[in-house]
């Protein structure tokens, strides 16, 4: 799937180099690099032209991104697959919880990569794998898939800088306060490989908010919308546990399976700038049947501080 761009330049961006131009629209330095390399990359009113050009007010630029080796290490395979949005820069995908995202020892065809290798495979597309932001294999939700190295940066860029806004849903045992927020250091627990924990003296800094938005009915649950300022790994069930509302059904920190047989936390909404477009996006996914919504009757799966699914 070849990448072309076009822009125009505006009275604005005159004045600067082509390079200098690309950057602020997001290309990486790896990206300008190969971009060098390939030629016949970047236009200017129709003639090729050096990254060290200088544009003018109303000049046409052309952009082909350069072919990239797919990824053959990744098997396809017909995995389900539910797609909420895609383009030519990107993919929004809603991922079941018990799939891995990428293969690795002992999941080497059950991944989410697999599925998309083959949905990329059915529709003649070459596929190169670029998750943006991860989930642990029990957390269920909404993921963001970049299909070519512009729109990688562009999005790795906005991850770095705190600019793709996530908001998690999880159930947690007892009643938990209304909101709140919970400012605590994780580290790797001392006599484990995976498992962290709270340390205030050797842990890195994470912060949780959280607001509830629903009880149970027999109030043995509660349902809270979490946003995270740091992305710590485990960071949301190590934080809730550290306030006596551990997530059920964790088999690492809090193995109690009489509802839940996963951890319930699904990546619910996604808030972000396209990468190539600037046009603002906000996706939301459904509360997942595992958790039950049975037991929230009064939760219909709106925030009133979100934007309307794109």
């Amino acid at each position: 799937m070849k990448r072309v761009l076009h822009y125009q330049i505006t009275e604005q961006d005159a004045g600067m180099s082509v390079a200098d131009f690309l950057r602020s629209r997001g290309f990486s330095r790896h990206l300008l690099t190969e971009l060098r390399r390939s030629g016949d990359g970047v236009r200017l009113n129709d003639r090729p032209v050096f990254l060290s050009a200088l544009l003018s007010f109303m000049d046409c630029l052309k952009v082909c991104l350069p072919p990239e080796e797919p990824s053959g290490h990744i098997v396809p395979v017909p995995l389900p697959l539910s797609i909420v949005y895609e383009d030519e820069d990107l993919l929004i995908v809603n991922k079941p919880c018990d799939m891995p995202v990428h293969p690795s020892i002992g999941n080497y065809e059950n991944t989410l990569a697999n599925a998309l290798a083959w949905y990329h495979k059915e529709n003649g597309l070459p596929f190169v794998f670029r998750c943006i932001n991860r989930l642990d294999r029990d957390t269920s939700g909404l993921l963001i898939v970049a299909r070519n190295a512009l729109s990688a940066s562009a999005l790795s860029d906005q991850m770095r800088q705190r600019n793709i806004h996530r908001t998690y849903l999880a159930v947690v045992k007892g009643i938990a306060p209304s909101f709140g927020t919970i400012d605590a250091p994780i580290a790797r627990a001392s006599d484990s490989l995976i498992e962290r924990c709270v340390d205030e003296k050797n842990g890195e800094a994470a912060v949780t908010h959280y607001e509830r938005l629903a009880l149970s009915c027999n109030h043995a649950y509660s349902l809270l919308k979490i946003t995270l300022e740091t992305g710590r790994t485990h960071q949301i069930r190590v934080h809730l546990k550290s306030i006596g509302h551990p997530l059920p059904g964790d088999y690492l920190y809090c193995p109690d399976y009489t509802d839940y047989t996963r951890q319930p936390l699904h990546s619910w909404q996604l808030s972000f700038l396209h990468p190539v477009t600037r046009q603002p996006l906000c996706f939301s996914s459904a509360l997942p049947s595992d958790f039950h919504p049975e037991f929230f009757p009064d939760f219909h799966g709106k925030d009133s501080s979100s934007s309307e699914q794109v």
